[in-house]
């Protein structure tokens, strides 16, 4: 199989963050993402997953946080190797709107250009590096909550800006082995697209031959996933990353909503692909998304004693 042509886009965003309802409520109440899956860390029991997107929890409108407050987590340090800023998708017209509503809950917004198009970047209660993007094509429909117009809602992601020392070995991957096409360049940022472009399928790299080597921890992104059909795509892909290209793969995980592999491009960047199916209708009706604790089957044994060790929070 050719594996050159599979990625569909980005699937998710993984973040390290740190307190739980701090996290759930930016996300929510002022960013106005649907809480799509309550889950706890299939590595950690002992910690929360949230999943924010919108109404169906499409994939490329997810982004998901493990809040590691209180385990002893260290901080972070953003530099190379890394995502350095999630971006979302909003209606050009609704910019004003986003920076009116951050500046009134004390969260500090930038606009900023980058390709033609208004960037309103701020930051999470972590810290984690996030923007706004202004534009007019994106159909995906958002989630709606009664203080943020359907006009003015947040769509789902839009992009990630990830920063490596060096841009041509991260060019040569994403463009010969994702078949990514080099979009736009603008000083040491060049924008790659996932077949068509449009917002869900853009990756900016930051060449900083002088950056140093970020750390994971509270307030870095983990991972950015991208999406592709089919197991039997995952398959072949990490078959030729592992045999073809001798990278250190993981084996296929079963994350309940998708199957997965974890590995790491040249520049550091930690990548994940995952299938799209089966999604987030798996254990929830569409209406009923997030109300409710879910867990992997393996882990229904413990719900007593999971529930018990997290955190209690104001839903």
């Amino acid at each position: 199989m050719d594996t050159t042509h599979l990625i569909q886009g980005i699937h998710h965003v993984t973040a390290t963050v740190s307190n739980a309802q701090a996290d759930y409520d930016f996300y929510t109440q002022l960013l106005g993402l649907r809480l799509v899956k309550k889950t706890v860390n299939f590595d950690n029991n002992k910690v929360y997953h949230f999943y924010y997107g919108t109404a169906e929890g499409a994939p490329g409108t997810i982004m998901t946080t493990f809040p590691y407050a209180g385990q002893g987590i260290r901080v972070g340090i953003p530099g190379t190797g890394q995502v350095s800023r999630t971006g979302f998708s909003a209606p050009s017209a609704s910019l004003l709107f986003w920076k009116e509503r951050l500046t009134a809950a004390g969260v500090s917004a930038q606009l900023v250009d980058r390709f033609g198009r208004v960037h309103l970047q701020f930051k999470d209660p972590s810290g984690l590096g996030l923007e706004i993007i202004g534009t007019n094509d994106d159909p995906r429909s958002p989630w709606r909550r009664e203080d943020i117009s359907l006009e003015m809602a947040l769509r789902g992601i839009f992009n990630v800006s990830v920063a490596v020392k060096e841009l041509v070995p991260t060019l040569d991957f994403l463009t010969t082995e994702f078949g990514f096409q080099l979009n736009e360049q603008s000083g040491n940022i060049s924008r790659f697209q996932a077949k068509d472009g449009g917002a869900g399928q853009y990756i900016d790299v930051m060449e900083e031959p002088d950056g140093v080597r970020g750390k994971n921890g509270m307030g870095i992104v983990h991972h950015v996933a991208w999406r592709l059909d089919s197991e039997a795509e995952l398959a072949a892909l990490r078959e030729r990353l592992v045999h073809d290209l001798g990278f250190k793969v993981t084996e296929i995980k079963d994350r309940k909503y998708f199957q997965s592999i974890y590995f790491r491009i040249p520049g550091g960047v930690l990548f994940e692909v995952a299938t799209i199916p089966p999604g987030f209708g798996v254990d929830e009706e569409e209406t009923t998304l997030g109300q409710h604790l879910q867990l992997p089957t393996w882990e229904e044994e413990n719900r007593a004693q999971i529930e018990a060790n997290l955190e209690q929070l104001d839903w």
